[in-house]
């Protein structure tokens, strides 16, 4: 008998969340785009943003742009602005955010033609 009964309410209980879905109450949230390097634990991920919120610098494969710290931006030569683009185009477009704020740290000033570039990528991905 405690079985049968059981066996009810278990029933009534999906029934209720089938009908409930297929009245289209739980739908009524868009859904929400998470990035795919966000931690979740942010309302807005911060991966996007261009302002260094921390002090460590990650390296993209590019150690070598460490020797033009403090460099001017305007004063790069074309074999060396291709240095930066090389790195800049094997970048994923979610990492370029990373990459600049990177730079940032290592106190690195891309040349002006690769921080626009770079810059352009960033607004493109948040759709600006």
């Amino acid at each position: 008998m405690i079985y049968l009964l059981a066996g009810i309410v278990v029933a009534l209980i999906l029934a209720y969340f089938f009908s409930r879905k297929s009245n289209g109450e739980g739908d009524n949230e868009a859904p929400t785009e998470v990035a795919d390097d966000c931690c979740g634990a942010h309302e807005v991920c911060e991966s996007d943003s261009l302002l260094s919120s921390n002090d460590k610098a990650e390296y993209y494969e590019d150690e070598e742009l460490d020797n033009y710290k403090e460099m001017a931006a305007n004063s790069y030569n074309d074999d060396q602005i291709e240095q930066f683009r090389e790195v800049l185009i094997t970048l994923k477009e979610r990492e370029v955010a990373g990459w600049l704020k990177s730079l940032q740290i290592r106190q690195i000033n891309p040349p002006d033609i690769i921080r626009e570039e770079a810059l352009m990528i960033v607004a493109e991905r948040r759709g600006v």
